[in-house]
């Protein structure tokens, strides 16, 4: 009985909307509730051991999308571009402390979301001295050491901006460089996420920049099936730690709801790490793209 509850709980993950939303959170968490009962039957109905095979297996092909991966090593002829992001959460006064701990890490790229006015005043000014290029609108913004161009402010369908996208220019080449806060999931409110995710999965589809990093709080877990859009169009950056790089909530992290994509670029290392008081972790990710053109590279 327990191995077919286990089943079906999994199965789910693969159902839209709802049911495919909160099964993609406890799917880690599904395949512990697989080893106790795993555990307890070997010592007490090793007969049931075979019954759990089936779950096991489907669990195991449900997460595989999820699981850590190994990073491509520091490239040789380009220069590492370190992106960082973080949920400053909106009226928490911690908006300042998180920009510092996350500068402190060497970041190139700070995206931060969830901003409300007083955090947007308090992050700008402390990354003001290190970061010169700067573009915020509604609940998002980013701070880039190297210059910006090309900032265009995103809705993704709703009636006010929580996204945006902006060109870096780095030694090597530009990155074209989307931070999302996505609509929170409530039940009988997941339109608007859903529809975001659609919209920024549309955006990076039509987007031609050659070199793509997409940061932010997507609000699904790594699982979700309203990632599949996204997932489809660019590449899960996968925790490179050894762990699942669960964000939230930040004191007992249990779901990845802050993700990385990416099209064009090598992902050399991609972890979490906390930063000022928000509830959720930041994510660190270094990639590095190839050098540019001759032809391409911009005058003195």
């Amino acid at each position: 009985m327990a191995g077919l509850i286990l089943l079906v709980a999994v199965i789910c993950v693969w159902v839209p909307g709802l049911i495919g939303t909160a099964a993609a959170a406890a799917l880690p968490w599904t395949g512990v509730a697989l080893a106790i009962v795993a555990v307890i039957a070997l010592f007490l109905a090793r007969r049931v051991l075979l019954l759990l095979l089936v779950p096991a297996l489907v669990w195991a092909v449900a997460i595989f999308p999820s699981l850590p991966g190994p990073g491509t090593g520091p490239a040789t002829d380009a220069t590492p571009l370190t992106v960082v992001s973080q949920n400053v959460r909106a009226h928490s006064g911690g908006a300042a402390a998180s920009a510092g701990d996350l500068a402190a890490l060497g970041a190139d790229v700070i995206a931060l979301t969830e901003l409300d006015g007083d955090s947007l005043t308090a992050a700008s000014a402390a990354l003001a001295e290190e970061y010169a290029h700067s573009y915020a609108i509604g609940t998002v913004g980013v701070w880039s050491r190297f210059p910006i161009d090309d900032a265009v402010p995103l809705t993704l369908g709703l009636d006010w901006k929580r996204a945006l996208r902006v060109s870096v220019r780095t030694p090597d080449a530009d990155v074209a460089v989307y931070v999302l806060h996505a609509a929170s999931v409530r039940p009988g409110q997941q339109h608007d996420r859903d529809m975001m995710l659609e919209g920024i999965a549309q955006a990076v589809a039509d987007d031609e920049a050659g070199s793509i990093i997409v940061v932010g709080d997507f609000n699904a877990a790594s699982a979700d099936p309203a990632l599949s859009a996204v997932r489809s169009r660019l590449d899960w950056v996968r925790p490179t730690d050894g762990t699942l790089g669960m964000t939230w909530p930040a004191a007992l992290p249990l779901v990845r709801i802050d993700h990385v994509f990416v099209r064009g670029l090598d992902v050399h290392s991609s972890t979490t790490r906390r930063a000022g008081n928000s509830d959720h972790l930041a994510t660190v990710t270094s990639v590095s793209v190839g050098i540019r053109d001759a032809d391409s590279a911009p005058g003195p």
